[in-house]
């Protein structure tokens, strides 16, 4: 496979059993085959989009001492500023050459889990931030609850089985900047190679090279997305749990060519993350004869943890 399949949520969310099955049918295989969509149809629109892009253009173009003001400790990153070089993949000591930002679930205060997720950051200087941020966040965790009830069928599950696990997850959703590139990196490139924690990551800002997918000859291609798509992705909570029969897909940020050194690029995944407790066990049904039990058993949130403090932060 050379490139990544485009699929259409509205034809999950038709009247049209055949279009909804045809849905089903094309993202589970694509999952299976190299864990990568591009997905028209979703519920964002291009007002919210430009509105977005412009505050985290914003936020990041002001001075860094300003941003170092949004930089909370102990909490992992898990909410506001994260600078330059902080985090690194699994495996690597050098740092990516990226800042980004945390918006995390919003969740109100007689909720389980009010006391475990830490409060979002409001940026004081740049008032409508953290309103469209919400908005986005809330949009693009609708279009992720849909595709895993597509995923739910095509794995043989009732529906609805996520969204009791969806519903007020530790969803993130994450604005990079990767800054100009002003001298020769040194064994550094804006995003590693790496898998995702979470179940499902939906991606905004796949419109230009950069983003690369290995396929399962170990080739490594463009994921490139219309204007009108997010590129959807399987985590290794969710390849976890279904004992490796959805993929999840090695993917990096690559440095752009030496002559585009000199310009930004700007990308807004979301980590659709479940509720801590969800066990990650690999499902019964995903399991035979051809294809033994693979991984041992796991909550959500040990998992999280784990992957945490292998990238750099959260220190053991």
């Amino acid at each position: 496979m050379q490139n990544i399949p485009s699929v259409d949520l509205r034809d999950f969310l038709s009247d049209d059993p055949k279009r909804k099955q045809k849905f089903v049918n094309e993202i589970g295989s694509a999952f299976e085959n190299i864990g990568f969509v591009a997905l028209k149809g979703h519920f964002l629109d291009d007002q919210l989009v430009d509105e977005l892009y412009g505050e985290i253009r914003n936020f990041f173009a002001l001075p860094i001492e300003t941003k170092h003001n949004y930089e909370i400790p102990g909490i992992g990153g898990q909410r506001g500023y994260v600078s330059f070089g902080k985090e690194h993949a699994k495996g690597r000591k050098e740092g990516d050459l990226k800042e980004f930002w945390h918006f995390g679930q919003y969740v109100d205060e007689n909720s389980r889990w009010a006391s475990e997720y830490p409060d979002n950051v409001e940026v004081t200087e740049l008032p409508r931030f953290n309103v469209v941020g919400k908005e986005a966040y809330q949009k693009l965790e609708k279009t992720g609850v849909y595709v895993l009830r597509a995923l739910a069928l095509h794995l043989g599950l009732d529906e609805f089985y996520f969204d009791e696990y969806a519903k007020e997850g530790n969803s993130i959703l994450r604005p990079i900047h990767y800054p100009p590139i002003t001298s020769e990196p040194e064994n550094a490139i804006r995003a590693a190679a790496h898998g995702d924690i979470n179940l499902i990551t939906l991606l905004m800002g796949a419109q230009g090279k950069g983003l690369q997918v290995q396929n399962h000859n170990g080739e490594w291609i463009d994921a490139i997305a219309q204007d009108d798509e997010l590129v959807i992705n399987v985590g290794d909570m969710l390849s976890r749990h279904t004992n490796n029969k959805l993929k999840s897909t090695i993917h990096q940020v690559v440095n752009p060519p030496r002559e585009l050194w000199g310009t930004s690029r700007y990308s807004i995944p979301f980590f659709m993350h479940p509720v801590s407790d969800m066990r990650l066990d690999c499902l019964e049904n995903c399991i035979d004869e051809e294809n033994p039990k693979k991984f041992e058993d796991i909550s959500a949130g040990e998992f999280l943890h784990e992957r945490l403090v292998e990238l750099g932060l959260i220190k053991k």
